[in-house]
């Protein structure tokens, strides 16, 4: 965390300030390993295991790197993405996707980035609230949205807007929001049904503070580790559990080593695309625009993928043996009662008075 923040300022305090180019909202719908240093050189050196068409006659080629799978819906949306890519630029540009960590963890990513790396990846609010926007944190508290249509309202607001360009003033440009990752479930070692079944069991959760936190209102012990670790981690009994949409879940194999899931639906989790500001400000106004547009559109593709695919993946699961629970309505409201305790924490994130009744009311819950 201290390297993050030292990098950010650092990183910040030398850059040279960007124009603002909009937040990438305009269609509805990890412990940190090496250095930036060392994930700029994998960059460097990861053209051969880069998945897709080669840069040939094209004049920008995006790197796009995930720690997620292939196979998993935001997979198949980006080998989408690079036709689109192609098509809108007449082949000047291209993408080149780099999943399952090839590039490194998250962090390492985006540490990269901030030191000007043609990367692109995914990150949440969570992520943003440790380099620095603090009040962007709240998106990944417990429960806080209702429904998906709250969701597209946010990313469309002012307030949605604002933080994007604080964002900016920290080196990193949201490219686009409007992508489901999925509603976040929990796989663990032993059954769980209710809330109080979590109290000191070990989830993994991204090596963020937000969702730390967000999992230990709930009773858990949080444990921060990179996805790519965890299959292991479970084996080992190192952990008693993760939480992920059932996509990533399956597409780790994760029910092979922790065979039982609970629907809790913790986190309506939106995400968003993010590259360095300095390497988005050197493209042209085309080539932003083309960009800007592509990752919209295969964020529309992104979303009926995991919409169509969420009972596919969960009855695979149970042909494999994994015990699924879905939680009755008391139970549930048990979870969101307990959770209610994360929004009291406000003044230790360092958020803005009154962020969680702003938020409720951008994304017109209120």
């Amino acid at each position: 965390m201290e390297m993050k923040k030292a990098l950010s300022l650092l990183v910040t305090g030398a850059m040279v300030a960007g124009v603002f180019a909009g937040c990438g909202a305009g269609t509805a719908s990890s412990s940190a390993s090496a250095g930036a240093g060392s994930a700029a050189t994998e960059a460097g050196n990861a053209d051969t295991q880069a998945q897709g068409a080669g840069s040939g006659s094209a004049d920008v080629t995006v790197r796009v790197a995930y720690e997620n799978s292939e196979s998993e819906p935001l997979g198949k949306a980006w080998d989408d993405a690079k036709q689109i890519l192609t098509d809108k630029s007449g082949g000047t540009m291209a993408i080149e996707t780099y999943p399952d960590s090839q590039l490194g963890d998250k962090s390492s990513i985006i540490d990269s980035m901030l030191l000007g790396e043609n990367v692109v990846t995914l990150a949440d609010g969570a992520f943003y609230a440790d380099y620095g926007v603090k009040d962007m944190g709240i998106l990944f508290g417990p429960f806080l949205f209702d429904n998906w249509d709250q969701c597209w309202t946010l990313i469309k607001s002012d307030w949605y807007e604002d933080q994007c360009k604080k964002l900016e003033a920290k080196g990193l440009h949201i490219i686009a929001s409007n992508w489901k990752y999925g509603a976040r479930h929990t796989l663990t070692v032993k059954p769980v049904h209710a809330v109080d079944d979590l109290k000191g069991m070990k989830i993994r959760v991204p090596s963020n503070e937000i969702q730390s936190k967000g999992f230990d209102v709930l009773g858990a012990t949080s444990t921060g580790m990179a996805l790519n670790d965890v299959y292991q981690a479970l084996q080992t009994k190192t952990i008693d559990g993760a939480e992920n949409p059932v996509a990533t879940l399956y597409g780790r194999k994760l029910h092979e080593v922790a065979p039982y899931l609970i629907l809790d639906g913790h986190v309506l989790n939106f995400t968003t695309w993010v590259c360095s500001n300095d390497w988005y400000n050197s493209l042209t106004e085309d080539q932003q625009k083309w960009l800007t547009e592509t990752c919209e559109e295969a964020g529309e593709k992104n979303n009926n993928y995991v919409d169509s695919s969420e009972e596919d993946y969960l009855q695979k699961m149970k042909d494999e043996g994994t015990t699924v629970y879905e939680p009755t309505e008391e139970e549930l409201q048990r979870f969101k009662d307990k959770a209610k305790a994360f929004y009291d924490l406000g003044s230790d994130f360092g958020w803005s008075d009154g962020l969680y009744d702003t938020v409720k009311k951008a994304m017109g819950a209120n």
